[in-house]
C-alpha cells in the first residue's frame, strides 16, 4: 500500500487559525526545548512515524502487503488511527502553507519564522532583537 494511496483517504483542509499563537515545527531529531503548554509542537516527521507505528513492517510480497494493510484498515482501531493520520497530516499541510522549508521553525502569530532552533525561548528573543 503506497502512502499517497492513504493521503487521498482524509481530507486534508483546515482554518488557518488553529494553531495561531507560537507554534513549534520539528522533527524527532530536534526536539522542543523551553516549550510551555501554550506552545504547539508539531513534528513534521509524524505521519511518517505514526504509519509506521501503525502498519508496521509490511512484507516485501505485495499481495501479503495489502492484505495485512487492509486488516489493520478493517480492525476496530482504526477509526483511532484513521483520526490520528488526519490530525498529523493535517499539521503538515499547515505548514506548506506557511512556506516551512526547513526544520526546527518557531512561528509566531503565522507571521514571523525563527529557523535553527528548537529552543522557543531563544527564538523569541532572536525575534525581539529583530531577527538579528
Amino acid at each position: 500500500m503506497k502512502i499517497p494511496l492513504l493521503l487521498t483517504l482524509f481530507p486534508l483542509l483546515m482554518p488557518a487559525s488553529v494553531y495561531a499563537g507560537t507554534v513549534l515545527y520539528t522533527d524527532s531529531h530536534h526536539p522542543p526545548r523551553n516549550a510551555d503548554a501554550s506552545v504547539a509542537v508539531i513534528y513534521l516527521d509524524g505521519p511518517e512515524q505514526l504509519q509506521a507505528q501503525i502498519f508496521g513492517a509490511l512484507p516485501s510480497d505485495p499481495d501479503e502487503a495489502a492484505r495485512q494493510a487492509k486488516a489493520i484498515i478493517r480492525s476496530p482501531q482504526w477509526r483511532e488511527h484513521e483520526q490520528q493520520l488526519t490530525t498529523a497530516w493535517r499539521a503538515v499541510v499547515r505548514a506548506r502553507e506557511l512556506g516551512i522549508k526547513k526544520v526546527p521553525a518557531v512561528v509566531f502569530d503565522d507571521q514571523d519564522v525563527v529557523y535553527g532552533t528548537a529552543d522557543v525561548a531563544q527564538a523569541a528573543a532572536l525575534r525581539a532583537q529583530g531577527g538579528r
